[in-house]
């Protein structure tokens, strides 16, 4: 095969006849995982007879991580002959939809289809990468121009402000550029043994960090270390809040203070990659995982990500995003296919790791699950034609702990395996001596190694690791060693920004009769398990791996120790103190009668209730990583519904993974009050008791929706599936999960996402769209054919062009506060398409956070590019402006709309065609004579038509188009005496766009149209 720059998306493979069982292993996860033996390929029985002869891998001695090697995991005899090839079926394909069109060079080629199965079931077989000689050419390193003020030279140490978020586009490729030098130069002189060592971890628990690469001369190695919350397993740490959380803020500052803080925590503990941030998308309501995450949207979640990595990489740690891709469940999340299609792909899951991307991300891990029925990191298209070669990534690609099938994966796309073994603690390695041998016997170039260790290098050089780096000061597997933990304390005043986000992203979903703020009350009561501390201490469970005490994150290999945690009992006393009022608690949610008689007489009672989830190789009360269901943990139902039956003031707090049917309770009168507070980490206590006693005005915001019914949401749980089975997981709801989902099927939910209350009042207004202006003419051509409706080029980093991504339209409109205390507000703006584009009714492209005095009033302003106003087009395989009315709503939720308005995409022209745009920089080259720009610069401006038609009088050509806030057209006349011979039919003339500034204030006319020409 040859892999020229990863643009073959279609390749032959190796049919696997039979399912077969994969490796049980998790994300770094704890020493008590299994660590049995898996065969590293399929046995000889489950190939075609003419397949393949192989011998299984032999032990091998662990490897020191002090120790210099020749190869990491050296004695693995898994070497295929360059001249055995495997059993093809041309109907196979590693890809990412059977609609989706193959890229080979420049040219498409006829879409080829996989045979996975399209519903819940479990699949036919596995598609291994090819066993055959190839060659292989390496991704170009960027190339862009730099734009002063739009897409700036930037270093990773420096980068963008976030108030330049939407108006700036860092420019990373010099600095990707000059650390790709230093890495080649160091690594001419490794020998191949030693560019092998550089992506071969040195196996499970034989470093000092859950992943380890070994020292290579004076290089001096990398450790790897969880999780996308704080330092895992290292003390004097901070306990951050959770993905989830940081995402309900819908605050952009503190989405890049918190990943501030993380970075230079890991950086303090001498770690090189911290593995996170997590973002796979809340697609499944019971997703184990989904708190890791940063909810159910992927605008959210890649604006979260966005600005997490720019933040941990400001402070010199290298990011991982993770997990690439699809890895939406935890059931069988090693033995499942997520088969999902190719504009899905792009428009959803796809898209976080895009914004990593563009944020300098230093690696990705790929993830365990198959990809239409390949694994992740076998996964050809995703990892070397769309993340490297459509996004243009310049990073490493790791496994997941154990997520790595074959050798072969190293032309597929995989640069690191880790830990290094195939199975903890198995002393083999697909790559190690197997990668040297494939390489020694032509079927794998010592090109494509050298690739690897380069890209691996450049991430260390790109972050500036080589200069006075921290060594490591922690054992994640001895915490205790004296030797080799230093204790060094990296929290310095972190808790303040854990306890603002904690605050910051409570979800106020309920207050009537004024319960909150609440307002010195003599009496308070606090009950439920919730409200107090974990009898065991705050990690008595091992990786978080129980219910017990206040909920302040999951469990799994994304957690972090807690240095101490805080309870509300706690906070609540100390508040209470101040406040002279008498406090008592009941902590057993199953004595229903002793929580009801503990709450009579209280001037407030308040019910602390949760629900958690985390990762599948810890169960927890019978759930297995995800939820078993949607309801609240530990009798919580019963327990609201006691209290509130003798307590007319009775105030629920819910520390939830994510969203939980409450049904049974919400609509009671005597529930007054609902907090949705998440998993806010180690401030837990202290976030909660500013939000009730109004010290903090609640501005958070449900990152997901919460249904009246689990049956409601358009995605479900996968369960089943043998010990052998392959489960199939059907993407089939689309585009449409979460609000998306609801919205489109009519279902009204009980919480739209977006939605939250403020103890304040806000009132919108002044929407304005207009176009942004841009003083270059780099990419006006690609801008033109963009307005005509064609796709972006096929070409490296073409989804990362810049001229798709700087700003093109500019939304403005002003919020006051009309209420009599200040708050946060979170104005969101929302495009809905055409209903001929086939998106969701509403899709969030923008958000904002405005802190306000009472009285006050700010104008906010988004941008939107290009992108933004795109849909995937998969026969073009490039992002396309949809035919018709792009309109916007800003408001509060996804829907609870306060300002409208519309962009139109019509323009018929009946004597001549022109394409159009609305500031009329030009109608072509032809059109820019004096005379002409008189024309467009006054009379092109037209009063609404009544007429109904499209043809003017006297000859005039005629445009129809729409004004902001009217259904009709305005006509556009251009006398078609004015035009030049050489535009009258049948000639078409394309036109660059947004090159004049707008038409005065107050001009009641549209302020951007972008042409799709009729003749």
């Amino acid at each position: 095969m040859k892999l020229c720059i990863g643009l073959a998306a279609v390749y032959n493979a190796v049919l696997v006849t039979a399912v077969v069982a994969a490796p049980s292993s998790v994300d770094s996860s704890a020493a008590s995982a299994s660590s049995s033996f898996v065969s590293p390929v399929p046995s000889s029985s489950a190939l075609p007879s003419s397949s393949l002869s192989l011998s299984l891998t032999s032990p091998i001695t662990s490897v020191s991580p002090s120790s210099v090697p020749s190869i990491s995991l050296s004695s693995s005899s898994l070497s295929r002959s360059a001249s055995i090839t495997g059993s093809v079926s041309a109907s196979r394909v590693s890809s990412v939809s059977a609609s989706l069109s193959s890229v080979s060079g420049n040219a498409t080629s006829a879409p080829v289809s996989p045979t996975f199965n399209t519903g819940a079931g479990t699949e036919t077989g596995i598609i291994f990468p090819t066993i055959t000689p190839e060659s292989f050419t390496p991704f170009p390193v960027p190339s862009d121009t730099p734009i002063p003020n739009t897409f700036p030279e930037t270093q990773p140490q420096n980068p963008p402000a976030v108030s330049d978020s939407g108006k700036v586009v860092p420019d990373f490729g010099q600095a990707w550029k000059r650390a790709y030098s230093k890495a080649k130069a160091r690594i001419a002189s490794w020998s191949l043994e030693q560019k092998v060592n550089s992506t071969t971890g040195i196996g499970w628990s034989n470093g000092l960090c859950v992943g380890n690469i070994p020292p290579i001369k004076d290089w001096p190695g990398l450790c790897l270390e969880d999780s996308p919350l704080g330092v895992r397993f290292a003390d004097f740490a901070t306990a951050f809040p959770t993905g989830v959380n940081t995402a309900a803020t819908f605050n952009r500052t503190l989405f890049r203070i918190r990943g501030e803080f993380m970075g230079a925590e890991h950086k303090g503990k001498g770690v090189h990659i911290a593995l996170g941030p997590m973002m796979n998308l809340g697609r499944i309501a019971q997703g184990g995982r989904n708190w890791e995450g940063f909810g159910a949207d992927p605008y959210l979640a890649g604006e979260a990500a966005y600005e997490t990595i720019l933040g941990m990489q400001g402070s010199g740690v290298q990011a991982c995003a993770k997990h690439y891709i699809n890895n939406e469940q935890e059931h069988k999340r090693t033995q499942s296919s997520s088969n999902v299609d190719d504009r899905t792909q792009h428009e959803l899951y796809a898209h976080p790791f895009l914004r990593s991307v563009q944020a300098g991300v230093a690696s990705v891990m790929c993830s365990y699950n198959l990809i239409n029925d390949t694994y992740a990191c076998d996964n050809d298209k995703m990892l070397n034609d769309v993340l490297k070669r459509e996004f243009g990534f310049q990073g490493y690609v790791m496994s997941d702990w154990s997520a790595q099938h074959t050798t072969e994966s190293a032309m597929t796309g995989l640069d690191m395996t880790m830990p290094g073994d195939i199975t903890f603690d198995s002393g083999t390695s697909y790559f190690g001596q197997n990668l040297t041998d494939y390489v020694r016997n032509g079927t794998i170039p010592e090109s494509r190694v050298d690739d690897m260790a380069t890209r691996i290098l450049a991430a260390w050089y790109f972050l500036g690791q080589d200069k006075n780096y921290p060594k490591v000061s922690f054992n994640a597997f001895d915490a205790i060693d004296e030797v080799t933990n230093d204790h060094v304390d990296v929290q310095e005043d972190h808790f303040k920004v854990v306890r603002q986000i904690g605050a910051a992203s409570s979800v106020l979903l309920k207050n009537t009769k004024r319960a909150l703020p609440l307002q010195k009350p003599k009496s308070v009561v606090l009950i439920g398990n919730d409200a107090g501390p974990a009898r065991n201490g705050p990690n008595g469970f091992s990786d978080r791996g129980g219910d017990d005490g206040v909920l302040a994150m999951g469990w799994g290999s994304g957690t972090a120790q807690f240095p101490y945690l805080i309870s509300p009992l706690e906070a609540i006393q100390a508040r209470a103190r101040k406040d002279r009022s008498s406090v008592s608690w009941f902590l057993d949610n199953f004595n229903l009668n002793g929580a009801a008689n503990a709450a009579i007489g209280q001037d407030v009672a308040l019910v602390f209730v949760n629900a958690d989830s985390g990762e599948g190789y810890i169960t927890v009360d019978g759930n297995e990583g995800d939820r078993k269901n949607l309801t609240l943990w530990q009798n919580a139902d019963a327990l609201i519904s006691a209290v509130a039956q003798q307590n007319n003031n009775t105030v629920v707090v819910a520390h939830s993974v994510g969203p939980a049917i409450v049904e049974s309770w919400i609509d009671n009168p005597n529930v007054t009050a609902v907090v949705w507070a998440g998993l806010p980490g180690q401030e837990a206590g202290n976030s909660i008791a500013d939000v009730l006693y109004g010290d903090f005005n609640p501005s958070g915001r449900l990152p997901y929706t919460i249904a009246k019914s689990p049956s409601d949401y358009s995605a479900q749980l996968v369960t089943g599936g043998g010990a052998q089975d392959i489960l199939s997981i059907p993407y089939s709801e689309g585009l449409g999960i979460d609000y998306r989902h609801f919205d489109a099927a009519g279902i009204e939910p009980r919480f739209e996402f977006g939605f939250g209350l403020s103890y304040t009042t806000f009132k919108y207004s002044g929407l304005q769209v207009s176009a942004v202006h841009h003083s270059d003419k780099t990419s006006s051509k690609l801008e033109a054919n963009w307005a005509v409706g064609k796709p972006s080029p096929i070409a490296v980093g073409s989804s990362a062009a810049i001229w798709l991504h700087r700003p093109a339209v500019q939304v403005k409109f002003t919020v006051t506060n009309t209420g009599k205390i200040a708050g946060g507000e979170i104005p969101q703006l929302y495009i809905q398409h055409p209903a001929s584009a086939g998106e969701p009714p509403s899709v969030l492209k923008g958000f904002a956070d405005v802190l306000l005095k009472p009285g006050q009033s700010k104008t906010v302003t988004i941008n939107l590019s290009r992108y933004d106003l795109s849909i995937w087009d998969t026969v073009g395989q490039g992002w396309a402006r949809p035919k018709g009315t792009i309109k916007f709503a800003v408001g509060q939720s996804s829907r609870l709309f306060k300002l409208k308005d519309h962009m139109c995409y019509k323009i018929a022209c009946i004597r001549f065609l022109i394409v159009l745009n609305s500031l009329i920089d030009k109608l072509c080259t032809h059109l820019r004579q004096p005379t002409l720009n008189r024309v467009h610069s006054s009379s092109v401006w037209c009063s609404p038509s009544n007429s109904g038609t499209k043809a003017g009088g006297n000859g005039d050509a005629v445009c129809g188009r729409c004004a902001p806030g009217a259904e009709g057209d305005f006509d556009i006349r251009i006398p078609l005496a004015m035009a030049p011979t050489v535009l009258r039919p049948p000639l078409e003339c394309s036109l660059s766009m947004l090159s004049e500034p707008p038409p005065a204030s107050g001009d009641n006319r549209i302020e951007e149209n972008w042409g799709d020409e009729e003749t």
